[in-house]
């Protein structure tokens, strides 16, 4: 048998005349002749013609669509409209049968809802196969960035003490009997009995541990699983999902916003330059989709449009007090149309940030010091005593992207801080002890990976961006 060559490679190089071997699963099956043929390598099929001499009524029972097989031949320039090569099968092997009959998928466009209840099936589509083919290039695009750009890759741990949020929805991570828990003389549960001697959970954040880690090597990144037990079934929800979030010494809010406009350019521009060819068939699927329906429901760009006016254009950068007066000034302000009141004070939701997006700037903006009251306890204050200096980056379409900050390294501006948001000292001592010996001025940023790929894919729902979705309720495959 000759070599086997993936498809993608086929398709790219078209060693024409050779012998090859392909293997992949049936997309389509014409004439019982024609077989479209895809092993996942790239979006495109290539065309396996079974020549009248080979065929075979008991073999053309088995080609059915999902089916896997090999498939042996001349490559060939192809005498069809469609495509310009195509396999002139001189063997055919039938490596694994498909009973449509049983079969959930079947060969015509299928609902996102119902593939996300069949996982384990629907990496098979066209569509989800483009996904995460991107999925793929955006992890990888992570880390060949901050490679590049002199980081350290930290991991950092999935079990922790601390609550980095300070939300309280967290996962509990225990191996005490849970018919027959420890208690205290008073009452509440006795932790220091359990596997680690303290109440544990899943981590929310890798940041506050990253932050150690760039006060010894400069420049870190994490990349790595959180957890939320928020009960929440929005279509921007996970209970499992990836963050990266960088930690560097010495930056400021300005050159954290340098390099958060950086990575997320470098991001999409890697897309763009390796998997055009899934973007565009993604692209194809949005419109399709949104074709019948009226103006005002449909996506402000196609999402090729989209990732370009992210990538060619230099993001905005206004201040929160800034964002508030320019919504307080806006038509759908004056005329009543935001869902949600604009006060200064309030944390801005998605409608207001893609206003100022999308209609204001036309532009992704950098918002930036943010009120105390709404921001995190670790977050600088600023000399105004009343804001912090955080940052916000909005994308069009869907709003914030990334959220960051210039981190408190004072000492006692830290404490006094985690005592107004309730943090206790002693859960964080070791926080506090990196300001206290050797501390220095640093800022990050945390970027949901599934957020992103969300908006580099077009996909409407969190959940088909992440093979498998960990969901209130569900935690199948």
């Amino acid at each position: 048998m000759a070599q086997r060559i993936e498809i993608a490679q086929v398709l790219s190089q078209s060693p024409i005349g050779q012998t090859i071997t392909v293997k992949g699963w049936v997309r389509a099956f014409r004439n019982n002749r024609f077989i479209a043929l895809n092993d996942g390598s790239g979006p495109g099929n290539l065309q396996v013609v079974i020549e009248a001499d080979q065929l075979d009524e008991e073999l053309v029972k088995k080609i059915k669509y999902h089916a896997c097989l090999s498939a042996t031949g001349v490559l060939s320039a192809s005498q069809g409209a469609g495509q310009d090569i195509e396999l002139l099968a001189q063997e055919i092997d039938i490596l694994g049968e498909n009973n449509l009959d049983e079969y959930p998928l079947q060969p015509k466009r299928q609902t996102v809802e119902f593939l996300r209840q069949k996982a384990h099936f629907r990496m098979r589509t066209n569509t989800f196969g483009a996904v995460f083919r991107i999925r793929h290039s955006v992890a990888f695009a992570v880390h060949k960035f901050y490679n590049d750009n002199g980081f350290f890759y930290l991991h950092t741990p999935i079990i922790t003490g601390s609550d980095a949020e300070g939300a309280g929805e967290m996962f509990r991570v225990t191996t005490l009997d849970p018919e027959n828990l420890p208690r205290t003389e008073a009452g509440p549960i006795d932790w220091s009995a359990d596997f680690f001697g303290r109440a544990t959970n899943l981590t929310v954040s890798g940041q506050l541990q990253a932050e150690i880690g760039a006060l010894a090597l400069g420049k870190v990144y994490t990349f790595g699983p959180t957890f939320r037990a928020e009960y929440s079934n929005t279509p921007r929800h996970l209970a499992e999902f990836w963050m990266i979030e960088p930690e560097m010494a010495f930056y400021d809010i300005h050159d954290n916003m340098d390099l958060a406009e950086a990575f997320c350019k470098y991001l999409i521009q890697y897309v763009i330059d390796h998997n055009y060819a899934d973007l565009e068939a993604l692209d194809q699927r949005l419109q399709e989709e949104e074709k019948n329906l009226p103006k005002e429901k449909r996506r402000p760009m196609g999402l090729i449009e989209q990732l370009r006016f992210v990538t060619d254009n230099p993001f905005e950068r206004i201040t929160y007090t800034d964002a508030v007066q320019l919504l307080q000034q806006s038509k759908p302000y004056k005329k009543g149309q935001f869902e949600f009141p604009v006060d200064w004070g309030r944390d801005l939701q998605a409608e207001h940030e893609r206003y100022l997006v999308e209609k204001e700037f036309q532009k992704p903006v950098i918002v930036r010091n943010y009120p105390k009251e709404i921001k995190a306890f670790y977050m600088r204050l600023n000399e105004d005593q009343k804001t912090v200096a955080a940052m916000d980056v909005l994308f069009p379409g869907i709003g914030e992207v990334i959220g960051g900050s210039q981190r408190e390294e004072r000492y006692d501006q830290l404490l006094e801080r985690m005592h107004e948001a309730h943090v206790p000292e002693e859960d964080l001592w070791w926080y506090l002890e990196l300001r206290k010996f050797g501390g220095a001025p640093h800022s990050g940023f945390g970027l949901g990976f599934e957020r992103m790929v969300q908006f580099i894919t077009g996909m409407s729902n969190i959940r088909d961006v992440i093979a498998f979705p960990r969901t209130p309720g569900s935690a199948d495959f």
